[in-house]
């Protein structure tokens, strides 16, 4: 899948008159290039607020980076469970409006979760950098920076809010620029989820030093469609080799009852990430030992 850059629409000066002519395809195709437009513009209001070398200087004040890989290694569960911190999204709207992302990260931590994410994106997600920096003050688990990155800028930011890994979707980043964040990542001593949906995708990655995380989303971001086949299917090609480098899997999305879950770890998948099915739950504890009745350690 291809997500085109946001291309401006030029502007032509006629004597003193200056307007803005319509450029061909000036208008995203899918909901994911949407978002990635918009960080683009999100970006910079953040540069200009921060500029990169004062985050770089509060970084040295974030909390020690936690071993995530290791923490899934380590599960409660099996496979083990990253649980989503999430209000909303594009797809499904608000999934809760008694949000309280401290009080849901807590329950998760009783439940067994090894690590949470965090849903940062605002616009579309209607989460925050300060729901992140509030859940690291309150649990003990690593947590991933579930976010939309498109520059290293946001890699720091994360860091300085208190992640101990951050989200790269191989969809929306060139091999060059997904090989050079991972180095940036591995520089902070934090770790990258990799995410794919596709062989080739997935392909690009093996290709890549470094990767000790990658994610299999069976979600289709252009449409939003879930299909947990995507897990099987592509672990039936490259599960093998994956496993050889030492790479840990993480099945993503489609997760509402147990048999989903088993049948992402039968295919070979070590942890899970869930959001949607946990965070609508009034007792996320008992949806957690739902999930996985009988994959405790």
């Amino acid at each position: 899948m291809e997500i085109r850059r946001r291309q401006p629409n030029p502007a032509i000066q006629v004597s003193s008159l200056s307007y803005q002519t319509k450029v061909p395809n000036a208008e995203p195709r899918h909901i994911l290039e949407e978002i990635v437009w918009y960080k683009e513009k999100e970006v910079d209001k953040m540069r200009e607020r921060l500029p990169l070398e004062k985050l770089r200087s509060q970084i040295q004040k974030a909390p020690p980076v936690r071993d995530f890989i290791a923490a899934l290694k380590e599960g409660k569960t099996q496979p083990a469970l990253i649980a989503e911190v999430k209000k909303a999204s594009p797809s499904k709207g608000v999934i809760r409006e008694d949000f309280n992302p401290v009080a849901i990260a807590q329950s998760y931590q009783r439940g067994g979760a090894s690590c949470i994410s965090v849903l940062t994106d605002t616009k579309f997600f209607q989460g925050s950098f300060e729901n992140l920096a509030l859940v690291r003050q309150t649990v003990g688990l690593p947590l991933l920076c579930k976010e939309f990155i498109i520059y290293p800028y946001q890699i720091y930011y994360a860091r300085g809010q208190g992640a101990d890994a951050v989200l790269l979707i191989a969809s929306i980043l060139s091999h060059g620029d997904l090989q050079y964040f991972v180095k940036i990542t591995n520089a902070l001593h934090m770790t990258a989820l990799i995410e794919i949906h596709t062989q080739s995708e997935l392909d690009q990655v093996l290709e890549i030093e470094g990767v000790g995380l990658v994610g299999i989303n069976n979600r289709n971001l252009e449409d939003f469609s879930v299909n947990l086949d995507t897990t099987c299917q592509l672990l039936a090609l490259r599960g093998e080799t994956l496993r050889n480098k030492g790479i840990i899997i993480v099945s993503e999305s489609g997760f509402h009852r147990h048999s989903d879950v088993r049948l992402v770890k039968e295919a070979g998948a070590d942890a899970v990430l869930i959001g949607e099915s946990l965070v609508h739950s009034s007792e996320p504890e008992k949806a957690i030992a739902s999930l996985f009745s009988s994959e405790r350690k």
